[in-house]
């Protein structure tokens, strides 16, 4: 079984920065593209930033510059760096990955619990 757990998210004021950090474990083959969402209350999910296996990173236009996803794949980790946040940040970030478990084959999409981001002041 694989299982990601996320950690790091806080209240922050506006302007504030907050690292968030994701790490997998169990039968992990390996983990293709690695990155985070999140879900604010009322919204659909939606995507903030992905890395590829190789690293090709791709965020979503509202970060503007703002985060910066990284990946360790020896660790099996991903961190968010989150900086000059706004309280429309707020919401349940998740962690995810495609991941080759190395019982099957087969490609899993694998989320987190989530971890909650508040900005307000």
């Amino acid at each position: 079984q694989v299982k990601l757990v996320e950690s790091g998210g806080d209240v922050v004021q506006p302007g504030g920065s907050l690292t968030l950090s994701c790490v997998g474990s169990g039968s992990i083959a390996s983990i293709f593209a690695m990155g985070w969402y999140r879900q604010a209350v009322g919204k659909q999910r939606e995507l903030v930033a992905t890395m590829t296996r190789a690293g090709h990173p791709e965020y979503a236009r509202f970060v503007k510059g703002r985060f910066t996803i990284s990946r360790d794949n020896t660790k099996n980790t991903v961190s968010l760096q989150m900086n000059n946040l706004e309280p429309e940040d707020t919401g349940v970030y998740y962690c995810n990955a495609e991941v080759v478990g190395t019982a099957a084959p087969d490609l899993l999409d694998v989320w987190g619990q989530g971890t909650q981001v508040t900005v307000s002041s």
